[in-house]
């Protein structure tokens, strides 16, 4: 297939989607597909070697037959891009436009996940009535977050409440929606998901994190975590992970593929933490590692992957709108 693989965009995960993104083209010119790197500039600008792209219906994207929107966070992640390749009506990587958006916004995901009965962690939203008193109750630390961000961004953690306020506000530069989580102390396990209807899980990994906590330095630099795969956990521990994780997957009614996250605490039980619907995507990310490490090597995931957008295409194609 011809490929266009979008990467950049105009996020603060701009630089690690470009990573993502290089990665992408190249698994996917292993695979035997041909790779378009489509680059868009933090201003929003689309383009392909030099030239700008025209995105208009029935033209195609450059004539593709497939896109692969390597693009993390708001206006990429967050179904803004998903709704325009609709438009395009071209085959896409990932979830749908609905799922995205639900998905990215953690306030939202985490509401949905309470009401199925998903374990988790207490949260609230900043400025909702009660909330103060809530996030006195929940205990320390708090973290703080941008309810629609990625890759650890704007997030605090507050040790003492005199300090909410602050964290709020830093929060509130890049998001008008904030969430207040209540502290877990469990070690971090993730688990990667890839499929449409059927969707598997890979074999689980634990996070460790060479600083205070899993931060964007932490996530991005060079040495600044290592991950165990599978996670030196119970047999039934790491059956609850990937239980979880499909269910997570499905009730975000994602597709393509997903990270889901989770707090492992002292007591033994499993907690979701969230579901990223387009994890850092490198070869040495996460994502890539526990499936290779699940026996699926980078170039054959990327070849999935296509695979499985333009199935969803075709059958999404036989509805009348």
């Amino acid at each position: 297939m011809r490929a266009a693989v979008l990467s950049g965009g105009r996020s603060s995960e701009h630089d690690v989607s470009l990573r993502s993104g290089e990665a992408v083209a190249r698994g996917l010119e292993e695979a035997g597909h041909e790779a378009v790197r489509v680059k868009i500039s933090r201003g929003g600008a689309w383009s392909w070697n030099g030239a700008a792209v025209e995105l208009r219906p029935g033209a195609g994207l450059l004539d593709c037959d497939v896109a692969f929107p390597a693009l993390h966070g708001p206006f990429g992640e967050d179904g803004s891009v998903q709704g325009l390749l609709e438009w395009l009506d071209l085959p896409y990587v990932g979830s749908d436009v609905l799922s995205s958006a639900v998905c990215m916004d953690k306030l939202t995901l985490k509401r949905l996940f309470a009401q199925a009965r998903v374990p988790q962690v207490n949260f609230v939203a900043a400025g909702e009535p009660g909330w103060r008193e809530r996030c006195e109750s929940m205990g320390l630390p708090l973290w703080v977050k941008p309810s629609r961000l990625g890759s650890s961004v704007g997030i605090s953690k507050v040790e003492a409440l005199d300090d909410l306020d602050a964290a709020v506000e830093l929060a509130r530069r890049h998001d008008p929606r904030v969430i207040v989580e209540a502290p877990a102390s469990g070690r971090e396990v993730e688990c990667s998901l890839l499929g449409n209807e059927e969707v598997e899980a890979s074999q689980p990994g634990e996070v460790t994190a060479h600083a205070d906590w899993y931060d964007y330095e932490t996530k991005y630099r060079e040495g600044g975590m290592d991950l165990a795969v599978p996670a030196p956990i119970s047999d039934d521990q790491l059956a609850r992970v990937r239980e979880l994780a499909i269910t997570a997957f499905e009730l975000g009614g994602c597709a393509g593929l997903a990270r889901c996250d989770f707090f492992l605490e002292p007591d033994g039980s499993v907690l979701v933490n969230e579901i990223n619907t387009m994890p850092g995507f490198t070869e040495t990310s996460v994502y890539a590692k526990l499936w290779a490490a699940s026996g699926l090597e980078y170039p054959a995931l990327c070849d999935r992957l296509v695979t499985l957008a333009v199935e969803r295409h075709q059958r999404a194609s036989a509805y009348e709108f």
